[in-house]
């Protein structure tokens, strides 16, 4: 039983190394992070090979399977029904377009939008919607979350200020103007503390908004978007 959990967990493990290498890995670099020989990495890859998790490519790289984005859709769903009451009181606080936003292959999709009941006037943001994730708010809040370097956001798209207790001294939200959409403005915050979720809470209008007032609402909701998923 106790070798069948070691497998388990070095498979698991090779999985994430994986994922987390968007260039691919070599069976070498994968032994060399588990630690173990490359005959062991040979079994494990293709045991996720079998199930679709990852595939090797063309040039002998391990990279993510179709498997793996499967069990992704399925998982979407159930995300976005938990980040629904979190994303209501957003929209209806701030009184513009709310949404929670995940990262897919280098991209932001917009997994859940919700449109406030009582402005006259908000946009209208399609869920699915898809744009690189370094540009606005809600992409840029993902690679916040990261905590690597903030890509620069221009004079558009500011950084929000650093809460000294926020987890790893990350940027608490993130603005942006006219980054996708002219005349369009956004306040996004990551959602943290959710193993093998990269997401963003925001919020989208039609005219700029006070980062002072809507920043702290945005990380709020982003905060029990992350408590329902947790």
């Amino acid at each position: 039983m106790e070798e069948t959990a070691q497998t388990l967990d070095r498979g698991l493990r090779l999985l994430q190394f994986v994922a987390d290498a968007p260039g691919g890995l070599t069976i070498t670099e994968a032994a060399h992070r588990l630690g173990v020989g490359r005959a062991v990495v040979y079994r494990l890859a293709a045991t996720l090979v079998g199930h679709g998790m990852i595939r090797r490519d063309a040039a002998g790289q391990l990279r993510i399977g179709p498997g793996v984005l499967q069990l992704a859709r399925r998982a979407q769903p159930l995300i976005a029904d938990a980040a629904l009451p979190a994303l209501r009181r957003l929209a209806e606080q701030v009184g513009a377009t709310a949404h929670l936003t995940v990262a897919d292959s280098g991209e932001a999709v917009a997994l859940a939008v919700v449109e406030p009941s009582w402005t006259q006037f908000h946009v209208a943001y399609r869920a699915g919607s898809r744009h690189p994730l370094d540009r606005g708010a809600a992409g840029r809040a993902i690679l916040a979350g990261r905590a690597e370097p903030l890509p620069s956001a221009g004079p558009a798209g500011p950084a929000g200020p650093i809460a000294p207790d926020s987890p790893q001294g990350t940027v608490e939200w993130i603005e942006s103007a006219g980054e996708l959409q002219p005349g369009a403005y956004g306040i996004a915050a990551p959602v943290l503390g959710v193993p093998g979720l990269e997401a963003s809470v925001g919020v989208v209008a039609l005219a700029a908004l006070d980062p002072e007032l809507a920043g702290p609402i945005v990380v709020t909701a982003a905060r029990a978007v992350a408590q329902a998923l947790g």
